[in-house]
């Protein structure tokens, strides 16, 4: 437990005496909130949840296009 008020309170002390991290580290938040959720909201919807109402027809689906013979010549 003391190790980890160590660690703790030594990045505390980083962020308080940045001067231009505080605002590097806000740029690097905006990104991941856009790489996350925007795009997740606009690229990635839920194909399975959209087109199969039981998970056992979710999970032959999964199945059949995992196993299926493939001829990639």
């Amino acid at each position: 437990m003391r190790v980890l008020k160590s660690i703790y309170y030594f990045y505390l002390q980083g962020f308080r005496n940045m001067t231009w991290g505080k605002q590097l580290w806000a740029i690097i938040l905006i990104k991941l909130f856009i790489m996350f959720l925007v795009l997740k909201l606009f690229f990635f919807n839920d194909f399975l949840g959209s087109r199969f109402d039981t998970k056992q027809e979710k999970g032959d689906y999964v199945l059949e296009q995992l196993t299926k013979n493939r001829n990639y010549d």
